[in-house]
């Protein structure tokens, strides 16, 4: 049960991957998660490129006291969030949880793949954090940390789950679902990431920073031919 006492079902999941949209920029997200918008740019390329091998869910290794699963589904009827993990480490050891078909027990450990470098801002880890609240309310386990694997540095940046990031990721899943429930896209909010945006073309931060995309399409309307 979330922090509100909401139960999600399965309709009302929203993809766990927009987290970082949300996080980058809340009309990011509404145009790509409500009004169904998409852009390709190099950034967007690259990032898939990296995934690649990551989510070949085929592959399912065993290193001594490691089995690494990838591309593995993860749902929350907390967060009301579904996705799939990049690569989940499950480490055996006394304090960890029963798995299907392996002996002994076994404590997960999420990795993430990014195409850059580590950001100023938390997009990363927050969504590496909600992977771990779903695979915590899967397994019913505790998740105490998990990895950042970016591709520019090919190091891996630690990320504990503090309390505090957990707080966010929940505060931030039941601000997409109020959001969404509405279909409302917010305003421009221009940044220095505007540039780097794939959905630039299609948000116009600087024509729309005066008005809003209604008083502009009725305002196109009007213009005589």
């Amino acid at each position: 049960m979330s922090a509100n006492g909401v139960i999600y079902t399965e309709e009302d999941f929203l993809q766990l991957a927009g987290l970082q949209h949300f996080v980058f920029c809340r009309r990011q997200w509404a145009l790509i998660h409500i009004e169904q918008q998409w852009k390709e740019n190099l950034c967007t390329v690259e990032g898939n490129l990296l995934h690649t091998k990551a989510h070949d869910a085929s592959q399912r290794e065993r290193r001594g006291d490691i089995l690494i699963l990838r591309d593995l589904p993860i749902c929350s009827r907390a967060l009301g969030l579904s996705g799939k993990c990049d690569v989940v480490e499950f480490h055996q050891m006394e304090q960890g949880v029963l798995l299907h078909g392996e002996e002994g027990l076994w404590t997960p450990f999420p990795v993430e793949y990014k195409r850059g470098a580590p950001k100023v801002h938390q997009a990363d880890e927050l969504q590496l954090c909600a992977q771990a609240m779903c695979l915590e309310e899967m397994l019913c386990c505790t998740i105490a940390e998990g990895a950042l694997f970016y591709g520019e540095t090919r190091r891996r940046t630690s990320v504990s789950f503090s309390p505090d990031l957990r707080q966010q990721v929940q505060s931030m899943a039941e601000e997409m679902h109020h959001l969404y429930r509405r279909g409302y896209t917010p305003r421009v909010k221009p940044s220095k990431g505007c540039r780097a945006c794939s959905l630039n073309t299609l948000c116009l931060p600087t024509l729309m920073k005066e008005k809003t995309v209604a008083a502009y399409l009725r305002q196109a309307m009007e213009v005589e031919p």
